[in-house]
């Protein structure tokens, strides 16, 4: 089998939900995130890209019902002005689909269907339309009620059960019941993201990782709160529950809100995958190779707490332990399942999003997975650890997992 490498990462910032990115339609920004990882590769030229340098583009998305047309990766590539020939396909798995976008590139790598395939996601949830379900019959005489499809579920089969079917709010506040994850652990963990996230791009570390896109005037990601911290936190209001002042967790009362929870948000990115002999042809040298990947799933309501047995068989398929693993990217969805992910693991908390994390930078669904994993790769680079993780959480009761290994780990 094939090994497959990443070549190369790269996203836009990350906006806000009517903020920074709202006006740029999701498919321009797939688009731009496209052009700009191709032309960071010195080996796909004009030439080499018409003699079928790059085998297939895979997008994530979780909506598709918009402006990104059903194959968003199908309009990115022809946007980008890339040439017709290459195909592109786009993948739903909800909150996961780049990460499986990457899984599913690597694999065809593996078995020599592929040699460079350029993987990313893309969400604007600013611009997530509002769908109106067709009747059975025409002209009915009632009203009819238009369906967000920004986030969660819409249009729910009556046959779901109804403990499936909570917003992820509430799931998120069962499960941190079930682990008895308290509102102080939570607003720690968020704090530590914003301040992270801030120190990161004031050391430059996202320097090479983010590229603006034109037309807007968002230089970093939106949603960072520098100098935050748990006692600021403490006094917003919760958001899915009525708070009733306890803070262990162990009760019914309320912790999640709008600071421990990732924000709606608008971005794009972009991984260039391939062989080892991929090398020639992109003018690149590896960064990471993927060595194990991994999917689980469990009750949809539990959703968050998914990635742990995900990233467990990702570890078993690259033969490794968590013993040997030095940086973790989590996405944050909620700090409560980010912090039961992380007692399930018995890690040390501080290899976990060392350049923070998507409560602070934001969680475009169909972006974060690339978002992860792009960041893993780098920060192997930048610090010399051999072994990273990338792992996300799915509505609906599902988890992601890739192991990286450092090609030119010092550690």
């Amino acid at each position: 089998m094939t090994e497959a490498f990443v070549y190369d990462a790269v996203r836009t910032p990350f906006g806000k939900f009517g903020g920074g990115l709202a006006g740029v339609r999701p498919d321009d920004l797939a688009a731009h995130i496209v052009r700009a990882v191709v032309d960071r590769a010195p080996g796909l030229t004009v030439e080499a890209l018409e003699h079928s340098a790059v085998d297939e583009v895979i997008f994530g998305n979780a909506n598709g019902a918009g402006e990104e047309n059903r194959n968003v990766a199908r309009m990115a590539t022809l946007l980008a002005g890339l040439p017709t020939s290459i195909p592109g396909t786009t993948v739903n798995r909800l909150c996961g689909s780049s990460l499986d976008a990457a899984m599913i590139a690597s694999r065809q790598i593996a078995v020599g269907d592929a040699e460079v395939v350029l993987v990313g996601g893309v969400e604007s949830m600013s611009r997530a339309p509002w769908v109106l379900p067709k009747t059975e019959k025409p002209y009915p005489a009632g009203d009819l009620k238009l369906s967000s499809t920004t986030l969660g579920w819409r249009l729910v089969n009556p046959q779901m059960p109804s403990q499936w079917t909570v917003s992820l709010g509430e799931a998120t506040e069962q499960l941190r019941e079930r682990h008895a994850i308290g509102r102080d652990r939570q607003d720690e963990f968020a704090a530590r993201s914003h301040n992270l996230s801030d120190r990161a791009w004031n050391e430059g570390f996202y320097d090479d990782l983010v590229v603006p896109v034109p037309g807007t005037d968002l230089a970093r990601d939106e949603g960072i709160r520098p100098g935050s911290s748990a006692e600021k936190l403490a006094g917003l209001r919760t958001s899915f529950r009525p708070d009733n002042g306890d803070r262990s967790g162990t009760t019914s009362g309320g912790t999640v809100t709008a600071g421990n929870a990732s924000p709606l948000s608008d971005g794009a990115s972009a991984v260039l995958l391939g062989s080892e002999d991929a090398a020639g042809v992109l003018g690149l040298e590896p960064i990471a190779r993927i060595a194990g990947r991994g999917a689980a799933a469990n009750e949809p309501q539990f959703f968050g707490f998914a990635p742990v047995e995900a990233a467990n068989r990702a570890l078993a398929k690259a033969g490794i332990t968590w013993d040997q693993v030095g940086a973790v990217e989590l996405n944050e969805a909620f700090a409560a399942q980010s912090l039961a992910c992380l007692d399930a693991w018995k890690i040390d908390p501080e290899i976990v999003n060392r350049h923070g994390g998507a409560i602070a930078m934001g969680h475009p669904l169909g972006a974060s997975g690339g978002r992860i994993l792009g960041t893993l790769a780098r920060g192997l680079q930048r610090s010399g650890e051999r072994w990273g993780v990338a792992a996300i959480c799915i509505g609906v009761g599902q988890g992601l997992a890739v192991v990286l290994e450092n090609v030119s780990a010092t550690k």
